[in-house]
C-alpha cells in the first residue's frame, strides 16, 4: 500500500505525458522488427537471404539516424530547452513513419527509418530529463519508472499490432498517435531546473570531452548496450537463429518481440522499484547484466528446445534487459544541468545505435561460424563491456541535480551516496 501510495505522488501531468510519449516512440522503433518480413515480400524482395539482407540494412539506417538525431537533439534540449524537443522530435517521427506506409523499395524504406531514427531520438531524453529535474530527487526513480514502464508497452502494442494489421496500416497507426499526442503536449511545463540558467552558452556538449567526463559518458552507453543487443539480435532475428539450433516447432520474430516486450515492460518496472529498494541504481543493473548473461547462454546453447520454451526464455531475457529507466536516470544523474540534456538525450541513441554494430557484428560472425554461436560470441561482448563499465561509475541515487558543468567539473559539488557494484 505504501508503495502504491508513493506511485501515486509522482503521478502528475509531465510524468503521464512523457510515459505516453515514450509508448509512441517505442512503438515505431519496434514496428519494423515486426513487418520486416511481410513489407519487404510487399515491395518485391522474396529470397530469404535477401529479406535478412536487406532488413539490416534498414535496421542499420534506423539506429544510424538515433545516433544522428540523439546529437542534434540533446544540443537544443540545453540551448532551447526540453519542451521543445519533445514537440520538434514527436512532429518528424510521426510524419516519416506516415511515410513509411508509401515506401517502394528497400532504399525508400531505408530513407524513411533513418529520417524516423532522427525523429525518435530526442523523445525518450528529454521525457526523463524533464521528469527527473522536476521531481525530488527520493522519488524521481519512480516518475522515470512510470515513464520507462508505458513505454515499453509501446513494444507490447507494435508486436499486437503488427501481426494483425497490414504492414501499412500498422505504420500510419503509429504516425497518427504521435500527431494525437503532440496536443496533450501544450499543457506541459518546462524544467524549473533549466529556467534557472542564467547563461544558456554553457549548454556546450564539448564540456562532456574534459575533466573527466568523457569515459564516464562512454561507460553510461555501454552499460546499455545490452538491452538493444537482446532487441536487435535475439527477438527481431529469432527465426533465424532458432533455425540453427533445430528448434523444434516455428518461431517468429513477432511473438519473439511481443514475449520479449512483455518481458520487458515487466522488467522495467521490477527495475526501478528494486532500485528503489536497494537505494542503489548500480547493484539494480549490475543484477539485470548477471542474469541476462546467463539466460542468453541457456538460450543459445541449449539442445533440443520447443518453440515455447523459446518465447519463455525470451519472456525472462527481457526481465532482465529491463532496466532501461534506471540507466537513463543514472546517466542523467551523473552530469549537470547545462548538459544533462545532451546526455541523457545521446546516451540512449548511441545505445540504440551499438545496435547497428551488434547486427553488424552478428551478419560478419554468422558466415564465419554457426547463427547461434555468432550470437553468442556479440552478446557476450555485450554484456561483458557493460559489467566492466558499470564499475567505473559513481552511484547517483542520492544525487542533488542542482548543479552544473565547468571546464574543470562541476560547479557545485552534488551530494552523493557511494556505493560500489
Amino acid at each position: 500500500m505504501k508503495f502504491l501510495r508513493e506511485l501515486r505522488s509522482v503521478l502528475n501531468l509531465t510524468v503521464l505525458v512523457a510515459g505516453l510519449g515514450y509508448f509512441v516512440d517505442l512503438f515505431d522503433i519496434t514496428l519494423f522488427g515486426v513487418v520486416r518480413v511481410a513489407s519487404l515480400k510487399d515491395i518485391g524482395i522474396t529470397d530469404p537471404a535477401e529479406i535478412l539482407q536487406s532488413g539490416l540494412l534498414i535496421y542499420n539506417a534506423q539506429m544510424v539516424g538515433m545516433m544522428v538525431g540523439g546529437l542534434l537533439w540533446g544540443v537544443l534540449a540545453d540551448k532551447r530547452g526540453r519542451l521543445s524537443v519533445m514537440f520538434g522530435s514527436i512532429l518528424l517521427y510521426s510524419f516519416a513513419n506516415l511515410a513509411n506506409a508509401f515506401a517502394w523499395d528497400v532504399t525508400s524504406y531505408a530513407v524513411f527509418r533513418f529520417l524516423g531514427g532522427v525523429g525518435l531520438a530526442g523523445e525518450l531524453g528529454a521525457a526523463i530529463t524533464l521528469v527527473a529535474e522536476s521531481l525530488p530527487k527520493e522519488k524521481r526513480g519512480l516518475g522515470t519508472t512510470i515513464v520507462a514502464t508505458l513505454g515499453m508497452l509501446g513494444i507490447v502494442a507494435a508486436a499486437f499490432v503488427g501481426q494483425h494489421l497490414y504492414w501499412k496500416t500498422a505504420y500510419l497507426t503509429g504516425g497518427f498517435m504521435g500527431i494525437a499526442l503532440l496536443f496533450a503536449r501544450f499543457k506541459v511545463s518546462e524544467s524549473e531546473l533549466f529556467q534557472k540558467k542564467t547563461d544558456p552558452s554553457r549548454a556546450n556538449p564539448l564540456l562532456l570531452l574534459t575533466g573527466g567526463r568523457f569515459l564516464k559518458y562512454i561507460c553510461c552507453i555501454l552499460i546499455g548496450v545490452p538491452i538493444y543487443f537482446t532487441t536487435g539480435i535475439l527477438f527481431t532475428f529469432a527465426p533465424e537463429l532458432t533455425a540453427g539450433l533445430n528448434v523444434q516447432g516455428t518461431v517468429t520474430a513477432g511473438n519473439a518481440i511481443l514475449y520479449g516486450s512483455i518481458g520487458l515492460t515487466l522488467g522495467d518496472l521490477l527495475a526501478g522499484v528494486f532500485s528503489q529498494w536497494l537505494k542503489s541504481r548500480k547493484r539494480a543493473v549490475a543484477i539485470n547484466l548477471i542474469a541476462g548473461f546467463s539466460l542468453m547462454l541457456v538460450y543459445g546453447l541449449t539442445p533440443g528446445l520447443t518453440s515455447t520454451m523459446v518465447y519463455v526464455l525470451s519472456f525472462l531475457i527481457g526481465i532482465t534487459v529491463g532496466y532501461w529507466a534506471v540507466l537513463v536516470t543514472m546517466a542523467a544523474e551523473q552530469f549537470g544541468t547545462n548538459i544533462r540534456g545532451t546526455v541523457a538525450t545521446t546516451v540512449p541513441n548511441f545505445v540504440r545505435g551499438s545496435a547497428a554494430l551488434a547486427a553488424s557484428g552478428f551478419a560478419y560472425l554468422k558466415g564465419e561460424m554457426s547463427v547461434a554461436t555468432a550470437a553468442i560470441v556479440v552478446g557476450s561482448v555485450c554484456f561483458g563491456l557493460a559489467l566492466i563499465a558499470l564499475t567505473r561509475l559513481e552511484e547517483t541515487f542520492h544525487r542533488d541535480l542542482d548543479f552544473e558543468e565547468t571546464a574543470t567539473g562541476p560547479e557545485t559539488a552534488p551530494q552523493t551516496s557511494q556505493s560500489s557494484t
